[in-house]
């Protein structure tokens, strides 16, 4: 049974707690952890199942459907491949752990998608037509799948085929390829059902991933652009000694964002 991501609910990434960590444990543990914490519901992570991928999830559905854990499926593979080739095994991939997991949404980038000859639009269009799980698209942090006017080319593309997709707005990720996050905020607001709250700081030699309130970026206005009623994920490093209380703190913390935000809106 597909669990509906509850409106105003606050949402965990798995990737969160450090791939290594995640892996050595699996997300089974991650997601009881994060559930115990008061999250409503966790995103799990494809690049991050052990080698029994079936078996993994179908014990994250097993702890959903005993915990009432909403869930968010995210692979780690692009819709078309890097020659502008339309894979559809990942998506069919995807959308199969999606379901397997009990799944509201299936999250991939549109990895090397060329707006000049969108072929497999309509294989996609086929995919996913019925189908009891919802693909959004996520803007990532490389050229071709994260920056403004390749998300933009591909959404009319899919629009003109078609095939109508909502959107994961990575707060973070658009710095990482140069973006404005409050301009990009302002193009998809009418896409985004769903938000990774992810601020992102300036390091000499790179972007990291912090807390919201740790970030440089103007978050509160983007926050106010977006749909107040789309989901909200951590997804920024969590660690400590005390995961559970760090978790809960972070997941506090994201709902405390909310209602002031839109009361001056």
């Amino acid at each position: 049974m597909i669990k509906q991501i509850p409106v105003h609910g606050a949402l965990v990434s798995l990737t969160s707690f450090g791939a290594d960590e995640v892996r050595r444990h699996g997300q089974v543990w991650f997601a009881r952890l994060a559930r115990t914490a008061g999250a409503n519901g966790v995103e799990v992570r494809g690049e991050l199942l052990r080698e029994d991928a079936a078996g993994e999830l179908d014990a994250l559905a097993a702890l959903a459907a005993e915990t009432g854990l909403a869930r968010v499926y995210s692979s780690p593979q692009g819709m078309w491949d890097a020659t502008g080739r339309f894979d559809a095994a990942a998506v069919h991939e995807g959308l199969d752990r999606a379901f397997r997991l009990g799944a509201s949404w299936l999250k991939m980038s549109i990895g090397g998608f060329a707006p000049r000859a969108p072929a497999g639009l309509d294989v996609l269009r086929t995919l996913l037509v019925g189908h009891p799980v919802e693909l959004l698209v996520e803007n990532d942090q490389t050229e071709s799948a994260g920056t403004l006017p390749a998300l933009a080319a591909f959404f009319r593309a899919a629009d003109d085929a078609g095939v109508p997709l909502g959107m994961t707005f990575d707060m973070g990720n658009w710095h990482w390829v140069g973006e404005c996050p409050l301009r990009a905020a302002d193009a998809f607001a009418s896409r985004v059902r769903y938000v990774h709250c992810k601020g992102a700081l300036r390091r000499p030699d790179r972007w990291v991933a912090v807390p919201l309130e740790s970030s440089a970026a103007p978050w509160r206005a983007v926050l106010r652009a977006l749909p107040a009623t789309a989901p909200r994920a951590i997804e920024y490093p969590l660690m400590g000694e005390d995961l559970a209380r760090i978790t809960g703190q972070a997941l506090d913390a994201l709902r405390r964002l909310e209602q002031p935000l839109y009361d001056n809106k």
